[in-house]
């Protein structure tokens, strides 16, 4: 645990240090030393809060600060902690606050927002840790909201059974490849397929190289609605206890019976993140 804490402070102390730097996500991930497919998700799940809400968090307490401690304009200020545009520091401000720069300022009292921690224990998921082999997963890529990757899934099965694929392919599988904190959701990418046992991918479909190497694997029993639940105890609770990191790469999902013919408290889903291998582990 203590390894991640360090990384946690490393980034909120540059936060706090540097409010008007860069802070984009790819930016702290660097200040961790974190694989920035997986850095969100643990930040997230130890804080409780998302990487853009400390950052807003913070930039505006030390805005505080300053309009109490300083005479310096409220239209410098914003500069100071990293608002170009004044109107959106203010609007921002006074969503946090209450009060515009300029009240707040009169009223002459503070109280810092503290970063929000999460409360008591969620549930627990079997995790373990395997050797995988390289696959090739071919499927129909799917661009915009994930909550919305079902009609990619059937565009799939469709190819399958038009082109008689069942024989050929594994368990089918969902893979995440953007950040919805840093990208807009209609430009999400992910892709909804299977394993494929075939040397070339058929026509309608297209391939993704998943490598080979350590995975720590969470399978989770029981209806898709809580897999935000177990990547919460996947990033929150078990990687940081586990003295592991991830790999620069992102998980994928494997989904292990038919929701068709399975009552939804059976439903089995392995959720695979790669690991850092020993050698690159070091922060």
């Amino acid at each position: 645990m203590a390894n991640y804490e360090k990384r946690l402070m490393r980034v909120l102390r540059y936060i706090h240090e540097n409010p008007a730097s860069d802070m984009s996500l790819d930016r702290l991930a660097d200040e961790a030393a974190m694989s920035r497919f997986h850095w969100h998700r643990v930040f997230h799940a130890m804080t409780g809060e998302t990487c853009a809400q400390a950052v807003r968090r913070v930039r505006l307490h030390k805005a505080a600060c300053l309009l109490l401690l300083e005479d310096t304009r409220p239209e410098e200020i914003s500069q100071a902690v990293g608002y170009d545009n004044p109107r959106s520091f203010g609007r921002a401000f006074a969503s946090q606050y209450g009060a515009s720069p300029a009240q707040f300022r009169k009223q002459g009292v503070h109280v810092a927002p503290l970063m929000t921690r999460k409360q008591g224990e969620g549930p627990m998921f079997p995790v373990t840790i395997r050797d995988e082999a390289p696959r090739v997963i071919a499927g129909v890529v799917h661009k915009g909201a994930y909550s919305q990757i079902g009609a990619a899934f059937e565009a799939f099965f469709a190819t399958c059974q038009k082109n008689n694929l069942w024989p050929r392919i594994g368990n089918p599988v969902g893979i995440y490849f953007d950040n919805p904190e840093a990208v807009p959701e209609a430009d999400l990418r992910s892709m909804a397929g299977a394993e494929l046992r075939l040397d070339d991918v058929p026509e309608g479909l297209e391939g993704y190289a998943v490598a080979g190497g350590r995975y720590a694997v969470l399978t989770l029993r029981g209806p898709y609605e809580l897999i935000p639940q177990a990547y919460e105890a996947l990033f929150g609770k078990w990687l940081p206890e586990s003295g592991e990191m991830p790999g620069d790469a992102p998980c994928f999902e494997m989904y292990l019976n038919n929701p068709m013919e399975t009552p939804r408290e059976d439903l089995l889903t392995e959720i695979c993140l790669p690991l850092a291998d020993k050698a690159e582990e070091t922060a």
